[in-house]
């Protein structure tokens, strides 16, 4: 099960890779370099006007900075017109935030809504319904991620969907406004031939497919990692739903996926050893609630939590003893690099935190990602702090910070604030009725079922 995992990994950051080098408008932003010291850079402020303030900031990267023509978020700070569709599902969920709490009218939210969504249904090229990793925001064109990727990419269509499927529930109003957005998200909803990534009729889903290339990237949506999401939508198409017994061998890997070993006094229920990068437990977890969620290969809440401990434990220890690592400054997960990207992780440690990485895990580990929030504000926030929240990196080793945002980092940070507030965005989307049918199907058993 590690050696598959490690496989997919190693090809989607490979991909990833490779469309960084060879298209210009992705690449990492300039750089600036800082030392650091104790003093605080800004006034001090309850924890409650912090969070405010870093989700009212944060969300001006997916609304005074989204795409003009389409209003889907740019997939990073330099990308010009080259939007992306996860980061959008992400930057949807934030508006519904953005909305609940008053960073903009339910007027504006709803006017962006429909602009987002006429453009994914009017203008976006999809491929049996499954939306491609990046568009061009004025045309709704493929914007190949790489020379193979140049179609469907079914995780990122799951983001997208999981996003959309929120704002649904959200705006549940009986004018004719949100009743049409209502009916036009249930449209791109139905459309999606998830049964269809099972490649022939596999038990398993496939990630990608290429208009001309088809099945070449061959990679199996696979646990543990950030591809739940996809499984839980797929058994809960109304139109093109899976089976169990997919969800059983393709994602689960019939308990392939599970772990079970300890690591810093910390019992790891799935994925590799040390739990992997962190947005593993943030992105589809986003709008499925792992609070008292189980079925028959873990507890969700405790799989979440176990990550998140580990990986702040593992910061703590700070084995390869990089400078600054601390209870105060943890946080591994995907991110920009000096000069690249990486899927940061406790066995893939280059000395980077990313912000995104512990503050999306508030609902997981609220003292100790607070703590991290309060430092990265406080502390770093004169060279950390920007236009739309936090920079996207740093490593404190080499005084390397990072110039850039990116849309599915950006995201998780509003998002799963939100989540460990008020429980918002879990709430919106558990009540779709489908996802309760779906997840049951699966297995799941929980209060949100």
């Amino acid at each position: 099960m590690i050696k598959s995992f490690f496989k997919g990994l190693a090809l989607v950051l490979l991909l990833l890779h490779l469309s960084c080098k060879s298209n210009k408008s992705q690449a990492p932003a300039p750089v600036k370099t800082s030392g650091i010291d104790s003093t605080d850079k800004f006034p001090r402020i309850s924890d409650e006007e912090l969070l405010n303030l870093v989700q009212k900031q944060t969300f001006k990267y997916f609304y005074d900075f989204a795409h003009p023509i389409s209003g889907l978020a740019r997939e990073r700070n330099t990308s010009g017109d080259v939007v992306t569709t996860g980061g959008s599902g992400f930057g949807v969920m934030a508006l519904v935030v953005a909305v609940d709490r008053g960073f903009i009218s339910r007027a504006d939210g709803l006017l962006r809504m429909q602009k987002i969504v006429a453009f994914l249904k009017n203008k976006a090229v999809t491929f049996h319904g499954a939306f491609p990793h990046w568009l061009n925001g004025a045309t709704g064109a493929v914007q190949p991620f790489s020379e193979q990727d140049n179609g469907a990419d079914l995780v990122e269509t799951s983001f997208l969907m999981e996003g959309l499927l929120t704002a649904r529930q959200y705006f549940n109003g009986n004018t004719a406004d949100e009743t049409n957005l209502r009916a036009d998200i249930n449209t791109l909803w139905g459309a999606v031939e998830w049964d269809w990534f099972r490649q022939n009729g596999q038990n398993a889903l496939y990630w990608h497919w290429s208009p001309d290339k088809n099945w070449a990237i061959n990679l199996k949506i696979q646990g543990w990692n950030e591809g739940l999401i996809a499984y839980v939508l797929a058994a809960s198409s109304p139109t093109h739903s899976i089976p169990k017994i997919v969800y059983d061998q393709g994602w689960a890997q019939n308990g392939a996926m599970r772990n079970g070993s300890t690591f810093y006094d910390v019992k790891l229920p799935m994925g590799p050893a040390l739990g992997g990068p962190l947005f593993f437990s943030h992105y589809s977890f986003m709008g499925i609630n792992p609070n008292g969620l189980s079925d028959a290969y873990a507890n969700y809440q405790e799989q979440n939590k176990a990550q998140a401990l580990i990986n702040n434990k593992y910061c703590i220890a700070n084995p390869k003893g990089y400078k600054g690592y601390s209870a105060d400054c943890w946080g591994l997960t995907a991110s920009d690099i000096n000069n690249g990207y990486t899927a940061s992780s406790p066995t893939n440690d280059v000395g980077v935190i990313a912000p995104t990485a512990a503050i999306s895990s508030l609902p997981y580990t609220p003292d100790e990602s607070m703590r991290a929030l309060r430092f990265f504000y406080y502390k770093l926030g004169d060279k950390l702090w920007g236009a739309y929240g936090f920079y996207d990196a740093f490593n404190l080793t080499t005084g390397w910070v990072s110039n850039s945002y990116l849309a599915i980092d950006q995201g998780p940070i509003i998002v799963m604030i939100e989540n460990y507030r008020s429980q918002l965005l879990w709430k919106l989307f558990m009540s779709c009725p489908e996802i309760k049918t779906g997840m049951r199907n699966l297995g799941f058993t929980g209060p949100s079922l």
